[in-house]
Protein backbone atom coordinates (compact mmCIF):
# COMPACT_ATOMS: atom_id res chain seq x y z
CA UNK A 1 0.00 0.00 0.00
CA UNK A 2 1.81 3.50 -0.94
CA UNK A 3 -0.45 5.79 1.89
CA UNK A 4 1.73 3.06 4.52
CA UNK A 5 5.50 3.63 2.92
CA UNK A 6 4.77 7.44 3.45
CA UNK A 7 3.21 6.80 6.80
CA UNK A 8 6.10 4.73 7.85
CA UNK A 9 8.38 7.29 6.70
CA UNK A 10 7.25 10.27 8.40
CA UNK A 11 7.22 7.92 11.81
CA UNK A 12 11.03 7.31 11.08
CA UNK A 13 11.90 10.76 10.32
CA UNK A 14 9.62 12.01 13.87
CA UNK A 15 11.65 9.35 15.67
CA UNK A 16 14.99 10.31 14.38
CA UNK A 17 14.79 13.89 14.80
CA UNK A 18 13.43 13.34 18.82
CA UNK A 19 16.12 10.63 18.87
CA UNK A 20 18.61 13.11 18.05
CA UNK A 21 16.41 16.27 20.15
CA UNK A 22 17.33 14.19 23.13
CA UNK A 23 20.81 14.42 22.53
CA UNK A 24 21.64 10.34 23.53
CA UNK A 25 23.94 11.39 26.16
CA UNK A 26 26.59 12.59 23.26
CA UNK A 27 28.09 16.13 23.65
CA UNK A 28 28.26 17.78 19.98
CA UNK A 29 29.99 20.52 18.84
CA UNK A 30 28.40 23.36 17.12
CA UNK A 31 29.75 25.46 13.80
CA UNK A 32 32.46 27.93 13.71
CA UNK A 33 29.28 31.21 13.67
CA UNK A 34 28.47 33.66 16.22
CA UNK A 35 27.51 32.98 19.84
CA UNK A 36 24.06 33.17 19.15
CA UNK A 37 24.39 31.03 15.24
CA UNK A 38 26.18 28.51 17.65
CA UNK A 39 23.31 28.69 20.32
CA UNK A 40 20.34 28.38 18.22
CA UNK A 41 22.13 25.55 16.57
CA UNK A 42 22.46 23.55 19.92
CA UNK A 43 18.78 24.97 20.76
CA UNK A 44 17.56 23.20 17.31
CA UNK A 45 19.03 19.84 17.89
CA UNK A 46 18.24 19.81 22.18
CA UNK A 47 15.70 22.06 22.96
CA UNK A 48 12.91 22.14 20.24
CA UNK A 49 11.51 18.91 20.71
CA UNK A 50 9.95 19.37 24.16
CA UNK A 51 10.19 23.87 24.50
CA UNK A 52 9.04 23.99 20.46
CA UNK A 53 11.22 26.32 18.26
CA UNK A 54 9.10 29.19 19.00
CA UNK A 55 10.16 28.58 22.66
CA UNK A 56 6.57 28.53 23.96
CA UNK A 57 6.67 24.90 25.10
CA UNK A 58 3.94 23.00 25.59
CA UNK A 59 1.26 23.41 27.74
CA UNK A 60 0.95 21.81 30.87
CA UNK A 61 3.64 19.71 29.76
CA UNK A 62 6.83 21.64 29.13
CA UNK A 63 7.31 25.03 30.32
CA UNK A 64 7.95 27.91 27.93
CA UNK A 65 11.08 29.73 27.15
CA UNK A 66 9.33 32.33 25.63
CA UNK A 67 8.90 35.60 27.72
CA UNK A 68 9.99 33.14 30.77
CA UNK A 69 10.10 34.57 33.99
CA UNK A 70 12.06 31.54 34.83
CA UNK A 71 14.77 32.89 33.20
CA UNK A 72 14.74 36.66 34.36
CA UNK A 73 14.71 35.10 38.03
CA UNK A 74 18.18 33.86 37.86
CA UNK A 75 20.95 33.54 35.48
CA UNK A 76 22.64 30.36 37.55
CA UNK A 77 19.28 28.55 38.10
CA UNK A 78 18.81 28.35 34.16
CA UNK A 79 22.91 26.88 33.66
CA UNK A 80 22.01 24.55 36.51
CA UNK A 81 18.57 23.14 35.18
CA UNK A 82 20.90 22.78 31.78
CA UNK A 83 23.56 21.04 33.64
CA UNK A 84 21.54 18.75 36.20
CA UNK A 85 17.91 18.98 34.58
CA UNK A 86 14.62 18.82 36.55
CA UNK A 87 12.53 16.45 38.22
CA UNK A 88 9.30 17.50 39.52
CA UNK A 89 7.14 20.68 40.22
CA UNK A 90 8.45 24.06 38.32
CA UNK A 91 6.18 27.19 38.07
CA UNK A 92 7.03 29.74 34.93
CA UNK A 93 5.27 32.79 33.91
CA UNK A 94 2.42 31.98 36.96
CA UNK A 95 1.67 28.48 35.66
CA UNK A 96 2.83 24.99 37.37
CA UNK A 97 4.20 22.11 34.78
CA UNK A 98 5.70 19.10 36.88
CA UNK A 99 7.74 16.81 34.50
CA UNK A 100 11.00 15.56 33.60
CA UNK A 101 13.96 17.43 32.49
CA UNK A 102 17.21 15.22 31.51
CA UNK A 103 20.26 16.64 32.39
CA UNK A 104 21.80 18.07 29.27
CA UNK A 105 25.13 16.19 27.74
CA UNK A 106 26.72 19.82 26.99
CA UNK A 107 29.75 21.30 27.14
CA UNK A 108 30.55 24.78 29.44
CA UNK A 109 30.29 26.24 25.69
CA UNK A 110 27.53 24.97 24.29
CA UNK A 111 25.47 25.76 27.42
CA UNK A 112 26.52 28.89 27.29
CA UNK A 113 25.64 29.52 23.57
CA UNK A 114 22.19 28.07 24.02
CA UNK A 115 21.35 29.93 26.92
CA UNK A 116 22.85 33.47 24.89
CA UNK A 117 20.99 32.50 22.45
CA UNK A 118 16.98 31.42 24.54
CA UNK A 119 18.00 34.91 26.32
CA UNK A 120 18.48 36.86 22.89
CA UNK A 121 15.04 35.09 21.45
CA UNK A 122 11.69 34.44 22.24
CA UNK A 123 11.01 38.07 24.20
CA UNK A 124 13.72 37.73 27.09
CA UNK A 125 15.83 39.64 28.13
CA UNK A 126 18.98 39.66 26.32
CA UNK A 127 21.43 38.39 28.86
CA UNK A 128 24.95 36.89 28.04
CA UNK A 129 25.86 33.86 29.23
CA UNK A 130 30.12 32.91 29.20
CA UNK A 131 31.48 29.70 28.87
CA UNK A 132 33.32 30.83 32.14
CA UNK A 133 30.19 31.48 34.37
CA UNK A 134 29.03 27.93 33.14
CA UNK A 135 32.08 26.57 34.43
CA UNK A 136 32.29 28.11 37.53
CA UNK A 137 28.37 27.25 38.42
CA UNK A 138 29.38 23.32 37.57
CA UNK A 139 32.09 23.49 39.75
CA UNK A 140 30.03 24.40 42.59
CA UNK A 141 27.72 21.14 42.02
CA UNK A 142 30.62 18.72 42.26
Amino acid sequence: MPGRNKIFSGLVFVFAFVFDSCNNGTPKTASNGSDFDKGKEVYARTCTACHLSDGKGIANTFPPLANSDFLVRSKTAAIIQVIKGKTGSIIVNGLPYNNIMPPQQLSDEEIAHVLTYVYASFGNNGTKVRPEEVKEVRAGLK
